[in-house]
């Protein structure tokens, strides 16, 4: 059977790059190929930002109540495939059917939300600033934004972004992770159907080739980027030579306090979807548990037991609470950890690292795994694992584990739960993280807010992924000042005077 071989969008049309490097495709359950990727070479690469400057010059004179009207066609259209692009992300990314659908779910809210651009795109003024004078302040779009997304969101990361750079008026290129390049592949078709106008969106498909000549190319105005830190760093770094607007999400180290409050027949459901869910590989996802003395062996007890019941399988398999890692090579790096803290004997609850599911032997599968009591100093506490591996420890009282989670490089998401409206305050204000959860396990903002970031996991200026600061990433402010030499002292008396 042949393999499908991924298509970049350009100009409302697939076209087929040829390349001499391609990149495979995993089914990540069944541990098979299922398409190849192209590293899109230089030549069609510039192709693609020609096209989308060509867009520009037309897409930015369109009304932005017109412009809004594309997305809710596109909003539309996406609504009504929403079950084929889920199965599709799950084939390609491995997370459950219910967690893909949730994906699509958002990229639905990016676009609900960018729909307000109507009134995001107001400016301000004041009339007879000086004498006959008026002021004015208006937004403009900037030109092309070319976004640069993770595996793990193949659609809601993409669309952080897009629909809010082209309701301001710009154009965008995305280049989707070569991991799982389908869904947004298959989101392409979509967009021509909405009737977007050619060159408004594009997307080209490759590796860190792309990436550079992206970053390289002047005609790139913004770049929005999701994945680890180091990158983010190199990204925000490269774009900004050329003096590009950057925002460039990293890592993330992302601590959850339980306190002897808590209401744990709510809480443990919050936590088994927040350290397992998504298999762990999301930025939102906890990884460090923080315990009291007097609640300890209660909540370890009650996690390791709703832990242990979670079942591995392919995510469109029903009875599947929990699906495979994106590679093998992803696995063995997280099974590294899991290595690690048994060669440290630091104390194991759950071991998952052989826990494969008996009809996908060939598939990148871990199991959740607990470790209790585990070193500060220890790279379980420190480092990003982004896998189905929790840590838990044990403090003396609320003051220390704020200095836990603080000493922490990385400033994702954190959260806590209790009953206490004073503890509650206090992690809020005093957690140095971008995203903060009460009793809640995924501090997952909507398309109405931003996505926060702090420390390590966030460069940039603008959160711009929603919320207010878009409108700011996305467009420049122009003063325009009016004089009227014709506006006599004669025409400024009132109506009853005029002859």
């Amino acid at each position: 059977m042949e393999l499908h071989i991924v298509k970049n969008f350009i100009d409302n049309a697939y076209h087929e790059a040829i390349s001499d490097k391609y990149y495979d495709v995993y089914n990540p359950a069944f541990g098979e190929v299922i398409a190849r990727v192209p590293e899109t070479p230089r030549e069609e690469i510039d192709r693609a930002i020609e096209s989308s400057v060509n867009a520009f010059e037309r897409w930015s004179k369109v009304p932005v109540t017109e412009r809004i009207k594309y997305l809710f066609r596109l909003h539309e259209l996406i609504q009504n495939n929403i079950d084929e692009i889920a199965k599709t992300t799950t084939n390609e990314h491995g997370k459950i059917f219910n967690e893909s659908k949730g994906d699509v779910i958002r990229t639905l809210e990016n676009i609900e939300a960018a729909s307000a651009e109507v009134y995001h795109m107001m400016g301000k003024n004041n009339t007879e600033i000086a004498t006959n004078i008026d002021e004015f302040m208006i937004r403009v779009p900037i030109g092309v934004f070319a976004i640069i997304s993770p595996f793990n969101f193949p659609l809601m990361v993409p669309f952080w972004f897009v629909p809010y750079a082209v309701a301001t008026g710009n154009t965008v290129i995305v280049k989707p992770s070569e991991k799982t390049p389908l869904s947004m592949e298959l989101v392409g078709e979509l967009i021509r159907k909405a009737g977007f106008p050619e060159g408004v969106i594009n997307i080209i498909n490759g590796g860190s080739d792309v990436v550079n000549r992206l970053l390289d190319s002047k005609e790139i105005k913004g770049v929005g980027f999701v994945g680890t830190t180091g990158v983010a760093q190199y990204v925000y770094k490269k774009a900004s030579e050329s003096y590009k607007r950057v925002i460039a999400n990293g890592s993330a180290k992302n601590f959850a306090i339980v306190m002897p409050d808590a209401n744990l027949s709510q809480t443990i459901p919050n936590l088994i979807s927040s350290f397992f869910g998504n298999a762990g590989e999301r930025c939102l996802a906890n990884s460090v548990l923080i315990t009291f003395k007097e609640n300890h062996d209660k909540v370890v007890s009650e996690f390791a037991r709703a832990s242990s019941k979670i079942r591995l399988g392919y995510g469109l398999d029903k009875d599947v609470d929990m699906g495979p890692l994106i590679r093998e090579e992803h696995r063995q790096k997280v099974k590294s950890y899991i290595d690690y803290g048994k060669e440290n004997k630091i104390k194991l609850i759950i071991d998952g690292s052989d826990k494969v599911p008996e009809k996908y032997k060939k598939g990148f599968f871990l199991g959740p795994t607990i470790f209790d009591e585990v070193p500060l100093d220890s790279k379980l506490i420190k480092e990003e694992i982004f896998g189905p591996v929790a840590s838990v420890i044990v403090v003396d009282n609320f003051d220390e584990a704020l200095n836990i989670i603080n000493s922490s490089k990385y400033g994702n998401a954190g959260s806590i739960f209790t009953e206490s409206g004073y503890y509650a305050r206090r992690f809020a204000n005093e957690v140095n993280a971008g995203n903060i959860g009460i009793n809640i396990g995924i501090a997952a903002p909507l398309g109405y807010y931003p996505f926060g970031g702090m420390k390590d996991s966030f460069f940039g200026m603008l959160h711009a992924q929603g919320g207010e600061d878009h409108i700011m990433f996305y467009t420049e402010r122009k003063i325009i000042i009016n004089r009227w030499f014709g506006y006599s002292e004669k025409e400024k008396e009132t109506p009853t005077t005029l002859k």
